[in-house]
């Protein structure tokens, strides 16, 4: 490598930007490369869609409230930035999900697996479905595995093996809280491609569930260090205070808008491929470009030089959610909140998809005395209800608490966090798009998309394609 820096311009401050930031300083710092790193945010802070409010006692987190543990991302960053002894784990006593069913809550039959049961007496005793549902779900015993390997969405999937009712009861309503999707439309491929081996497989879920519940009791019992989901003391926030305050040598520009980003019309040396990007009222000049945001905004920016892959990056969907947070005093809710929350069925008719009882759910997310209450709102099909002015989206939750858990008091705290075309959707397909704006983004040597709407939503996944990124710009500069 000759002895000029090489210069790496990261756009887009969300976690995945942070974290492409964060593991190339460490391979600038290992490799002693001479590299000049810079991290570009159109928004004051830093973070994304994690953001966290904290009030009078209360942690409201905007976005993403945890993350999993079955993935190691974000739990190894976690390790690296010393944040180990802040990590809290979800309550592991009350730990139910209830199904909104004809107005009623109902608890998830013990067993479940998302949408596959994998335990007969709590599943035959549930009153989530009914007779002819359960008949229909059991058939899957008999029904043989598809032919070919071809994706296929979560209801044409579900439908096929375990029926109507377990799409319409299971299936829609998780999904909503995950992905905040159409069912019909979300790819099997992209969002659990487990189910679909264990087709392969075995042929039949429920099969495949006892099978796996077989083999687990064959083994000694392992004490995971860690619960399922878990989250910061302090709220998600502190992670990307962690790694903003290890960036010292990443130069830090928030609240600047990129205006375009395009190979350089002549570059000092040709095989380095430099590109050129324009903020307002400054241009930058760098060997190798990261683009983290939404895939519509990098379309924009590249139409004029790749107008096929613009096109491809503008395919993709996105829905907008909201998240309201409301605390109340806990004498005034009468019911126990004794689980993580509801998911809500597009049959029951409700504004709300989901909710979650944060206070129940993590230790220290509503101060003595009180509890604190987080709906999901908008989504794959009702996204009008995202652009409510603040109070009438507290009214109309208020209004959801007030049927379904028959709370008439007023909160003593509320926030509303509103993600417009925030969310982007892994429907049929996904991974097919995904090779093939990998394959043509790979014409542009020095030039890289990763974020969320690539290849995985959470924060394991965003921080995952991170560091992969910085391991390839390591690579590619470190050649040159």
């Amino acid at each position: 490598m000759d002895q000029a820096s090489k210069k790496v311009v990261i756009i887009g401050g969300g976690i995945t930007g942070l974290a492409t930031a964060y593991f190339l300083q460490e391979k600038i710092k290992e490799a002693g490369l001479s590299i000049d790193c810079t991290l570009i945010e159109v928004e004051p802070r830093f973070g994304g869609k994690v953001v966290t409010e904290r009030v009078d006692g209360f942690v409201m987190e905007g976005g993403p409230d945890s993350f999993i543990t079955q993935k190691p991302g974000a739990l190894d960053l976690c390790n690296r930035l010393g944040l180990t002894d802040r990590l809290i784990q979800t309550n592991p006593t009350e730990k139910a999900i209830f199904i909104l069913s004809n107005g009623k809550l109902c608890p998830m039959p013990e067993g479940f697996n998302l949408m596959v049961p994998g335990r007969v007496m709590p599943f035959l005793w549930s009153p989530l479905v009914s007779p002819f549902g359960k008949a229909r779900m059991g058939l899957d015993l008999m029904i043989p595995r598809r032919g070919g390997a071809g994706d296929e969405s979560i209801a044409s999937f579900v439908r096929r093996r375990l029926g109507q009712e377990a799409v319409d009861r299971f299936a829609e309503p998780i999904l909503a809280g995950i992905y905040a999707g159409d069912a019909e439309k979300l790819s099997l491929r992209a969002t659990f491609p487990q189910f679909a081996q264990m087709e392969r497989d075995h042929g039949s879920l429920v099969w495949a569930m006892w099978m796996r519940r077989w083999e687990a009791a064959k083994k000694l019992p392992r004490k995971s260090d860690w619960s399922l989901f878990v989250s910061l003391r302090e709220g998600l926030s502190s992670l990307i205070d962690a790694v903003r305050s290890k960036l010292d040598r990443v130069t830090l520009l928030s609240g600047r808008k990129v205006i375009g980003v395009r190979p350089h019309p002549n570059p000092p040396n040709p095989i380095d491929g430099r590109y050129e990007i324009s903020l307002d009222g400054e241009q930058l000049l760098a060997d190798a470009v990261v683009i983290t945001t939404k895939t519509h905004t990098a379309a924009d920016w590249i139409d004029g030089w790749d107008a096929a892959l613009a096109k491809r990056l503008r395919e993709n969907e996105y829905v907008s959610t909201a998240t309201v947070s409301l605390g109340f005093r806990k004498a005034d809710v009468r019911h126990p909140l004794n689980g993580f929350g509801v998911v809500i069925p597009r049959r029951e008719k409700r504004k709300i998809m989901a909710m979650t009882w944060t206070s129940t759910k993590f230790p220290g997310r509503a101060p003595e005395g009180h509890i604190l209450i987080r709906s999901f709102v908008g989504g794959a099909h009702q996204e009008g209800f995202v652009h409510l002015d603040d109070a009438a989206l507290i009214s109309t939750v208020r209004e959801e608490l007030r049927t379904i858990l028959k709370i008439d008091a007023a909160p003593v705290v509320s926030r509303v966090f509103r993600w417009i075309k925030a969310n982007p959707q892994y429907n049929v397909g996904h991974l097919d798009w995904v090779d093939a704006v990998e394959k043509e983004t790979a014409k542009h040597p020095g030039f890289f998309l990763a974020g969320a709407a690539y290849r995985g939503v959470g924060l394991p996944d965003c921080i995952h394609q991170g560091r992969e990124t910085a391991e390839k710009i390591s690579r590619l500069l470190s050649s040159k």
